[in-house]
Formats: structure tokens, sequence, C-alpha cells
């Protein structure tokens, strides 16, 4: 079945972009093929994708021969994804419904996917810390996704600089990520007015180093919540004595957050879970 162009499709199913939904397709088919390669998309491989839009990313990965579960939010889309449904008999699956709402495990069966999506901007780093903060060995093998170019710049941030922060240390203690390529935006319909970057994450098989997620989403918040202060003033809210938990692992009180180390953060974190008794 020869399906047509993406832009008919978006023509005749009437698939204005929608900024409340952080709307902006991708067309350019050489473009979308290079992700799916990046990804490491094979024949038989699952893939989780997230806003297929009217399914620029999706053709290419059903092209290289994966099997996609697509959960589109806005209606419109879902109806013109119905031609890939054709096209690709049994092997592409659209779900109605919010990506934030969706329990990814249970919806796969247990499967383990490769995420590839060209996330709505909108919602790009509250979906990353959501899949992030899943349970560990989570249920996916990868992810390869877009993100405006500053939010990937933070996501592989080292410590020292000025993009380093708590997207950067949840990203960097689970994964190992990878920025792959830029895309500008005359690649999309319509362009956005930043350049894009697709970005890598390998997926650890355990952190880089033992801490209760909850403890370290605490103690990093409370260190870039005042970034440009002392740790022994900026982790006053943690709940225990800033000096005492600097002492208790091991890290020098006059130091900021954008100088810890992942290892570091972690370090705080199991002083925060001892300090407090569990």
């Amino acid at each position: 079945m020869s399906l047509p162009p993406l832009r008919d499709v978006i023509t005749r199913h009437g698939l204005a972009a929608r900024r409340s939904l952080g709307q902006n397709f991708l067309l350019d088919l050489n473009l979308t093929a290079r992700i799916a390669r990046s990804a490491g998309v094979a024949p038989g491989t699952l893939v989780y994708e997230v806003g297929p839009g009217p399914g620029g990313l999706t053709r290419a990965l059903l092209e290289a021969g994966a099997e996609v579960v697509a959960v589109e939010k806005d209606d419109r889309c879902v109806e013109a994804l119905a031609e890939g449904q054709a096209a690709w008999p049994g092997r592409l699956t659209v779900v109605p419904g919010d990506a934030m709402e969706m329990d990814e495990a249970a919806l796969l069966s247990g499967r383990r996917a490769r995420v590839v999506a060209n996330l709505p901007y909108n919602v790009s780093t509250v979906l990353l810390a959501k899949w992030l903060s899943a349970a560990w060995p989570p249920w996916f093998d990868s992810l390869t996704l877009m993100f405006q170019r500053e939010v990937a710049d933070r996501i592989a941030a080292r410590p020292g600089g000025k993009d380093y922060g708590r997207l950067s240390v949840l990203a960097q203690w689970r994964t190992v990520p990878k920025r792959l390529f830029d895309i500008p935006p005359s690649a999309f319909v319509p362009p956005p007015k930043v350049t894009s970057s697709v970005v890598h994450f390998e997926v650890l098989a355990g952190p880089v180093a033992p801490a209760r997620l909850a403890d370290l989403k605490r103690v990093v918040d409370a260190a870039f919540n005042q970034r440009r202060k002392m740790l022994r003033s900026s982790l006053k809210p943690v709940g225990v004595d800033a000096g005492a938990l600097l002492e208790d692992a091991g890290i020098d009180p006059t130091s900021r957050a954008e100088t810890l180390s992942v290892d570091q953060f972690c370090a705080l974190a199991r002083s925060l879970e001892a300090l407090r008794g569990g």
C-alpha cells in the first residue's frame, strides 16, 4: 500500500499544529530515517512512541521493521494514523490518551521497548523525569528522544558548568545520555523558533551509585534551588542539619551544587537517609 505524502495527510485531516499540545511535525524523511537508525531499530524491535502526530517518524520506524505502540493525545492525529495501520497490518497500535497518565509496563504487557519520539516541547522534560524515575531496571531498553537544544545541553552537561542541574543528575544517575545531532527549525511544520537535538540514552543495569530516589531528588532539588549559595546554606531545607549531612557525606560545606558529581549527590542522599533514620 502506497501512503500519501505527509503534507497531504496534514491537509486532508486539518492537522494545523496546536501550540497547546506542543506540536511541531517533523516531515523530513531523511531525518526520520536517521532517528530510527540512531535508536537501533531493526526488524522485530518493539518501539514506544509518544506524540506521533501525522506519523512521519512512525513511518520511518515501521519501514525499519519495528512494531510500534504509539500514544497520541490529539484525536485528529489518531484518525490520520489509521492509514499507517492499514499499510502495516498488525504492526502499529495507536493508543488515544495522555502519555503522562500511561502505565507503560501494563500497556506493553511486560515487554521491554525502545522509546523513540519527537516529544512535544511542553512536556518533554516532565516525561523524561517520569521515565527516569521508574522502577529499575525499567520497562524500556533505551530512549532516543528529541528536545529543544538547550534542554539537550542540560541533560548532557557535566559538573562545573551553568547547564548542569537537576535534569543532568537524574539522567546521568541511571543512563548514559549522548547528544547525537541537531535538527534545524526548517525541518518542522510549523518551524519552531529553536533548534532541536536528538539525544540517545543508554540504560544502565543499575545506578552509577546507590541512593534512594526520593532522597536523591530531595538533596538535588534543595541544592539547585539556591545554586549560587554554598551547600551549607542551600541544603538547610532537607530536614536534617546541613553541616552534619555534608560531614557525613565527606563533602566540603563551602561547595556549590554545580560542582558536585552524581556520585557525590548520591552520597548526600545516603547520608540523608541515615541521618533521618531510614
